[in-house]
């Protein structure tokens, strides 16, 4: 087993000002930015990227908008990005709202949020059409596609012009804004159910660190495919902000759907991913090699590999050469985060030559806590904390599990305009994160659930349903899986039960009988080995997949 190194260098910055300043000193002409445009490649060099959010925060402080809060509802896009670093340059808050929530909650949270301007797509327009009235604090609507102004909104191009014309009529307002480093600079929400959604509010602080932190931890290589959703501050800070602080060029995925056409068309050597993603190219993988008839032969040839690379030889690029083609043929390193990552997955991938590295991060975080290092993996753990964070297991129980706190640098100011729910959750300068881990004995982070998912059973046994729901989708015929406990008349849970929603194409043609007696048999077999608490008494089987969260994370029925 490899053993920890030290840590990568990074050059220090004070805010995001410096940061694209030196990425233009250093690498003027080098491309920050390629996106699709009418069919086409555009790209945006870093020299440019920076005379761009100056001009657009020109324009927005010569009408008055530089000290306020900036929210944005719109799909992936350079623009997204552009008006992204423009916030974070300036003096005023940058706030990212889900695109997928519903009209309501989009509505409450650029309403609670105080934000004065809003800038939303065309794919948008019609909900600011519909909520314009609702929505009393937004002082200037901007449309990110539209080329000239409009009935109630301006032109984000022609934003970009007038400030061009104010920067050459010596316009500095917005150049020679300053931050303190306690300011605040983002707000994310983390629910957009009305009434409940919390806002965490991230400092310049907080971000500067995790970029200069998390780029010591684990580093990108030259070029990223940028797929994820934008306003997920794991996208948002440790994709786009510490790709641009390495001056790499940020490909922009414009949607889900275009995600494998794109690897193909950028050819990137790194991405950032959920679990989910991984999981869907793994089955996508095999799934394809069965129907052609060569997954006993691939098989063999990562049994081939394995041994070569015993015997210091590494062939994995060339005997895996068609699979890597299918991600462009250049991809070097996966980095997931958000949930749990198989570790079959971690295996395949580096079995073919692509690292697959896993972290564990929160919001109120930064989002990063800890992440496994490009040369330094294990893929039960999440990896090293990231420098600037202690993390310590709050009363940790007889297997060294218990509540992971954090403190440093990256964790939040707090719950925007909601004291009582910041006091909830810190403890003098403790974040309580809500998720159970512990370390191990290399001092690797390990998760093993969510405290809340937490099943107390009846014999005072604790059961984590994150862990056996692991096991369970180690199986070909299950797609997915949610564990719970199973209550008495008394409302104690006295065993446990797993709702399933099995492979579609696996089980294609059986009855539901013979779908009930293979899942049963494949439970069984993959819990055999575990303590006879751990186990399932009881499947439950469904013919649809769970209603999941916008980043994909299945969405749990505590009510059960």
């Amino acid at each position: 087993m490899k053993k920890n190194y030290p840590l990568y260098n990074v050059e220090k910055f004070y805010d995001f000002k410096e940061m694209l300043d030196i990425a233009v000193r250093e690498d003027p002409d080098k491309t920050a930015l390629k996106y699709k445009s009418k069919g086409n490649i555009k790209e945006i060099t870093y020299k440019e990227l920076e005379e761009r959010t100056d001009k657009l925060g020109t324009a927005l402080s010569s009408l008055g908008f530089d000290n306020c809060h900036f929210a944005i509802i719109s799909e992936n896009s350079y623009k997204w990005i552009i008006t992204y670093l423009t916030a974070l340059k300036g003096s005023g808050v940058f706030v990212p709202i889900d695109k997928d929530l519903p009209d309501n909650e989009a509505l409450n949270l650029i309403n609670v949020s105080d934000s004065a301007v809003l800038f939303y797509s065309n794919a948008k327009s019609g909900f600011v059409a519909e909520n314009r009235d609702k929505m009393a604090n937004i002082k200037l609507f901007v449309n990110l596609d539209e080329h000239t102004d409009g009935d109630g909104y301006v032109s984000y191009y022609r934003l970009v012009e007038r400030g061009g014309n104010g920067l050459l009529n010596g316009n500095r307002r917005y150049l020679d804004a300053s931050n303190r480093r306690d300011d605040l600079k983002m707000l994310v929400y983390t629910s957009g159910t009305t009434g409940k959604a919390k806002g965490v509010m991230l400092s310049l602080r907080n971000l500067t660190s995790m970029v200069y932190y998390g780029l010591q931890t684990i580093t990108v290589y030259t070029t990223g495919l940028s797929v994820l959703p934008y306003h997920h501050t794991y996208e948002a800070v440790c994709d786009i902000l510490g790709s641009l602080h390495k001056h790499c060029t940020i490909c922009v995925n414009e949607s889900l759907r275009a995600v494998s056409e794109n690897l193909k068309l950028y050819k990137p050597d790194y991405i950032l991913l959920v679990p989910v993603f991984v999981e869907f190219f793994y089955n996508a993988i095999w799934k394809k090699a069965e129907k052609s008839g060569k997954a006993d032969a691939l098989r063999n040839l990562i049994k081939m590999s394995g041994a070569l690379r015993k015997a210091g030889v590494d062939m994995r690029k060339k005997l895996f050469a068609g699979i890597r083609e299918g991600f462009g043929g250049k991809l070097e390193m996966i980095v997931t985060g958000g949930a749990p990552l198989r570790e079959e997955l971690g295996e395949f991938f580096d079995a073919i030559g692509i690292r697959l590295r896993n972290g564990y991060g929160i919001t109120e975080c930064s989002p990063l806590l800890s992440v496994n290092r490009n040369e330094y993996s294990d893929y039960k753990t999440v990896g090293v904390p990231v420098p600037c964070v202690d993390i310590r297991i709050s009363q940790p129980d007889e297997y060294g599990d218990g509540e992971i706190l954090a403190k440093g640098d990256t964790v939040m100011l707090g719950y925007y305009k909601n004291p009582g729910a910041t006091a909830e959750v810190m403890e003098n300068g403790w974040f309580h994160t809500g998720d159970i881990g512990r370390f191990n004995s290399d001092g690797r982070l390990v998760i093993t659930g969510r405290k809340k998912n937490l099943i107390v059973l009846k014999n005072g046994k604790n059961v984590y349903p994150e862990e056996i729901e692991g096991y369970l989708t180690a199986s070909d015929y299950i797609a997915e899986v949610v564990v719970y406990g199973i209550r008495d008349e008394a409302g104690q849970e006295t065993g446990l039960y797993a709702e399933i929603y099995p492979d579609p194409d696996k089980t294609k043609g059986m009855t539901e009988q013979e779908k009930l007696a293979l899942i049963t048999n494949e439970v069984r077999r993959l819990t055999e080995k575990h303590a006879s608490y751990k186990r399932i008494s009881e499947i439950r089987l469904r013919d649809t997949e769970f209603e999941k969260t916008t980043s994909k994370k299945i969405k749990r029925d505590y009510g059960k």
